[in-house]
């Protein structure tokens, strides 16, 4: 596959992603990053990371990945049961953004050639998590940190990763 395909996330120091299927941090500056760089674009992410959202993200097409054979989804969300065939359903020259859950980076990393991640500086207890980024396979291009303050409890670093 010759996709342009971002895996775009944000993990703790551990690389925790989340817990019961919520965020572990609330980081505003986080959440804009993800709707400036996200909207307008392809979205994959597996059902439960979908049902996570009170509904779907607007200016953004849902590429949602399920074992579910009858899985409903509201009018322009595209269901798939594969990382494979959510790629295949988008545009050959559209960059395609993977959001989650664990699982589906897990399934993604081999595809990919660009991460965004959002280090979040704090340990946290999750069930979820971010796979590890190998320095023999990615290289770090830009790296932002921001401070905590009075709207982000934790200090964090916006982090780009490229395929070597």
């Amino acid at each position: 596959m010759s996709r342009n395909i971002t895996l775009i996330a944000a993990a703790g120091e551990k690389n925790e992603l989340g817990k019961d299927n919520q965020l572990l941090w609330h980081l505003p500056d986080d959440f804009k990053y993800f709707k400036s760089t996200t909207s307008g674009h392809y979205i994959i992410m597996g059902r439960k990371t979908f049902e996570s959202f009170p509904k779907p993200l607007p200016n953004r097409t849902h590429v949602i990945i399920t074992r579910s054979k009858n899985y409903s989804a509201p009018d322009g969300c595209i269901v798939t049961n594969s990382i494979s065939s959510a790629v295949e359903a988008c545009p050959d020259n559209e960059t395609i953004f993977v959001i989650g859950g664990g699982e589906i980076y897990n399934q993604s990393m081999a595809i990919a050639n660009c991460i965004e991640l959002t280090r979040v500086h704090h340990t946290f207890d999750a069930d979820a998590f971010f796979p590890a980024i190998n320095p023999e396979e990615w290289e770090l291009k830009k790296s932002e940190f921001h401070a905590s303050d009075e709207k982000h409890q934790y200090a964090f670093t916006f982090e780009t990763y490229y395929r070597k």
